[in-house]
């Protein structure tokens, strides 16, 4: 008989590890939520446009650990265009002033030098960082599983970086941008204003240009939804089981051993493992009741940062707008949209690049800006239909301050809010990625075992500062690597 894994969520952590549990011979089970698998990694359709809510860009998409998952849960296929972008954003001050974030760092260096020459050091300085970091490899296996031998090499291989994790491992981006104590006003007040006052890690801004750099980082033409579906239609080949419109209230534990999950319905699954790849927060203290919370997991919840969620204003636009940049950020601090007064501005993604998006001869733009949980936590019904109107009336201003021969283009817009994303995921406090990566804590990690539980794993962004999908795929691919192990069976990813 094969062993039962019952999976809490589909999303792309969820969606990994029902492929390998599959390849690995278990009777499987995911109970998702909401009608559709994907979790943040998702998007929806409106009079033939597609708007997309989560995928910009994809660690892996050339090579590594991550590539390797990519390929094995069918994200990645001979099918799948990829789309390695020039330019990563253009930065616009509230002067209009252009600031231009290339993905090549070559191409990028020179261009900062050219803008600011009395900085060419700490310039150079800066893009060498960069490049250092492109000798990071992620682990292919977990803590524990390592084979000494590859780990080895793999922290020999890693050495140039390991100056930068001494140097930057507790720096904020604030911090080492002011460390090289840069001449230009512009450049100063560009570098300053990415992040704002936010503790966001060094380190994490670093690797991040270097993926880019290696071409590793690219689009998946088509976005979220296509690859949650890729992903669900292997996983539904291997014969895994999907329930969907189910949601799971309760861990059942026996003698401090999961036992399978009790449903809204009183409906219970039992199971000889559970994983739960749903939110973090839902999961420790809800499902689970709060008994088995390590100090490190207070901690975490207690004091780590988390993102600021988003809103998200999506347009259909009859006309093609052309960009030569996908993404634009308005640094407009104190910009009012609705109740929100943003900090960081306010961005515009131009979806032209991918056809799929649009009907033939049309575009999508969307806008998107972070608004604090606080004022949606405990906003009425009535208060809250207002707020949308009052939202898509304030971006539609914006897009078309930026954009005035769109006035008569537009021909649908739909606003999706931090409550839009609790709703269908589940998300504690609209918090999209999780914990924000700083100087504190993108060193650090949750484990994805609970002290005192037995048969029980947790997968998913949030066990990592950070979060995203390539951390959400590798945490499911890991939790079946550890139940192989308890169950003395070799792992496989074929």
């Amino acid at each position: 008989m094969e062993k039962k894994v019952v999976i809490i969520g589909g999303g792309v952590a969820g969606l990994s590890a029902g492929i390998y549990s599959r390849l690995n011979g278990f009777d499987t089970e995911i109970i998702e939520m909401h009608s559709i698998t994907g979790g943040q990694c998702t998007a929806w359709k409106r009079k033939g446009y597609r708007f997309d809510y989560c995928l910009h860009w994809l660690v892996g998409t050339r090579k590594g650990p991550f590539n390797d998952i990519w390929k094995e849960t069918n994200v990645l296929n001979d099918s799948v265009r990829i789309i390695d972008h020039e330019i990563h954003t253009k930065v616009f001050n509230s002067n209009g002033k252009e600031f231009i974030i290339y993905t090549n760092l070559n191409r990028w260096e020179k261009y900062l030098c050219e803008l600011a020459p009395e900085d060419e050091a700490a310039i150079k300085k800066m893009c060498s960082d960069m490049r250092k970091s492109e000798f990071l490899s992620p682990y292919s296996d977990p803590p524990g599983l390592r084979n000494p031998f590859k780990a080895a090499a793999s922290m020999l291989g890693m050495l140039p970086i390991m100056v930068l994790f001494m140097k930057y491992g507790k720096k904020s981006c604030k911090d080492y941008y002011g460390s090289f104590n840069f001449k230009n006003s512009d450049l100063k007040t560009f570098f300053d204003s990415m992040y704002g006052t936010r503790d966001f890690s060094a380190l994490a801004f670093i690797m991040m240009f270097a993926w880019f750099n290696q071409k590793n980082a690219g689009y998946l033409v088509g976005g979220s939804l296509p690859m949650a579906e890729r992903m669900t239609e292997k996983y539904l080949a291997l014969g895994g089981k999907l329930s969907t419109r189910k949601r799971v209230k309760k861990i059942l534990v026996e003698n401090n051993i999961s036992k399978g999950v009790a449903l809204d319905d009183d409906t219970q699954v039992a199971a000889d493992y559970v994983i739960s790849a749903a939110d973090g927060h839902n999961t420790l203290f809800n499902m689970l009741g709060g008994k088995y919370l390590t100090k490190k997991i207070k901690n975490a919840y207690d004091n780590w940062e988390l993102f600021t969620p988003i809103v998200q204003v999506s347009f259909g636009i009859n006309g093609i707008v052309p960009s030569d940049s996908p993404n634009e950020l308005h640094m407009v601090p104190d910009c009012k949209i609705g109740r929100t007064k943003t900090t960081n501005g306010y961005s515009f993604m131009n979806y032209q690049f991918d056809p799929t998006m649009a009907p033939d001869g049309k575009s999508v733009i969307v806008m998107r800006f972070e608004s604090p949980w606080e004022l949606w936590n405990d906003m009425k019904p009535e208060e809250y239909e207002n707020e949308k109107t009052k939202i898509e009336e304030d971006a539609r201003a914006l897009l078309l301050k930026h954009y005035p021969d769109l006035k008569d283009s537009i021909e649908v817009a739909d606003v999706a809010t931090p409550l839009t994303d609790v709703r269908y995921t589940g998300v504690w406090k609209g918090s999209y990625e999780g914990f924000l990566p700083s100087s504190k804590n993108l060193m650090d990690n949750i484990p994805p075992t609970l002290p005192g539980l037995k048969k029980f794993y947790m997968a998913g962004q949030w066990l990592f500062p950070g979060g995203g999908l390539p951390p959400a795929g590798q945490s499911g691919k890991w939790a079946i690597q550890y139940i192989c192990k308890e169950e003395k069976k070799s792992f496989r990813t074929k």
